[in-house]
């Protein structure tokens, strides 16, 4: 049990919060969690320190530098692998489709249209599995397909070949 009471601490939340919040916003982008930790550590202490407010500034000051650290971490890495990995589509010989814009405009589609086009095109799954996998009807998951690919073709300017082409005499 904290040795600081509830009234003790909800005066020191209004009168350091705002201000600590401030502090840790120069260091990192989630100030709020930074202080939150720091007012548990508070709470967690058997005995209070002698001054309140220069040991929440430091304790908020350690955990937003940390917070920074490992939020460039996570950054450095997310673009490692995100370089690192594999092109949605091959790139062509020629005036073939060009993979970083198609890369880019799947990307780009909503979450619902990208599944449903890649788990039928690269995973080779029917409609039905794939309207299991994401837990809607087969016919929910053929439209979102065929929304997404209207979509592809829309923003890679892109036309639909015909399915019966005119017959030659």
């Amino acid at each position: 049990m904290s040795a600081l009471g509830p009234e003790v601490l909800g005066r020191i939340l209004d009168e350091h919060a705002a201000a600590l919040v401030l502090y840790a916003r120069q260091w990192c982008d989630s100030p709020e969690d930074v202080v939150q930790e720091a007012v548990l550590a508070l709470v967690r202490q058997r005995t209070p320190p002698a001054e309140v407010a220069p040991w929440l500034f430091r304790v908020v000051r350690n955990g937003a530098i940390a917070a920074a650290r490992r939020s460039g971490r996570r950054h450095r890495r997310e673009q490692a692998v995100a370089a690192a990995r594999d092109e949605w589509f091959l790139p062509t010989e020629g005036d073939g489709l060009d993979a970083a814009a198609a890369s880019a405009a799947l990307a780009g589609l909503p979450l619902e249209e990208r599944e449903a086009i890649v788990a039928r095109l690269w995973g080779g799954l029917s409609f039905d599995q794939i309207g299991k996998l994401s837990g809607t009807s087969s016919s929910t998951a053929h439209r979102r397909y065929q929304t997404g690919l209207a979509a592809l073709r829309e923003r890679l300017g892109v036309t639909c070949p015909d399915e019966n082409p005119p017959k030659k005499n």
